[in-house]
This record gives structure tokens, C-alpha cells and sequence, in this order.
């Protein structure tokens, strides 16, 4: 048997290419001891198509390409 290699698509328009799009944030909470705000900064990293700019997370593309290899391992 020869290689075969399958990708992630876009399921809106089947398009194979993505960019990698960061938003960069900070989460301001209290604590209880303190009436001073502490702050969390927050990077989310979203995969967007290059054709039709809909965006995936890694969590969405992970489990697109587990259900290729399921698909695959039943053939």
C-alpha cells in the first residue's frame, strides 16, 4: 500500500491553507485578601482559513483530523 495523506478542511468552503491568528488579552479578578485587581494575560490561538477567513481552534482541527483517522482505519 502506497501513502495516502488527507487534511483538514474548512467545512464551510473545503479549503486546505490556514494562518495562525493571535488575540492577546488581560483577565482582571480581585482576590479576598486585597481590594487591589490582579491580572492574567490570556494569548488564544486560532487557526483562520485563507479563503472564505472562517477561524478553527486547535481543539476543532485535533478533533477534524482524529475523525480522518477513524474514517481511514475503517477501510
Amino acid at each position: 500500500m502506497g501513502e495516502i495523506q488527507d487534511f483538514f478542511l474548512c467545512d464551510a468552503c473545503n479549503n486546505k491553507d490556514f494562518n495562525l491568528v493571535y488575540n492577546f488579552s488581560l483577565r482582571f479578578h480581585t482576590v479576598n485578601f486585597s481590594d487591589d485587581l490582579i491580572y492574567d494575560k490570556l494569548i488564544d490561538e486560532r487557526y483562520q482559513c485563507t479563503k472564505c477567513k472562517k477561524t478553527f481552534t486547535k481543539k476543532e482541527i485535533e478533533e477534524g483530523l482524529s475523525e480522518l483517522k477513524r474514517r481511514r482505519k475503517k477501510r
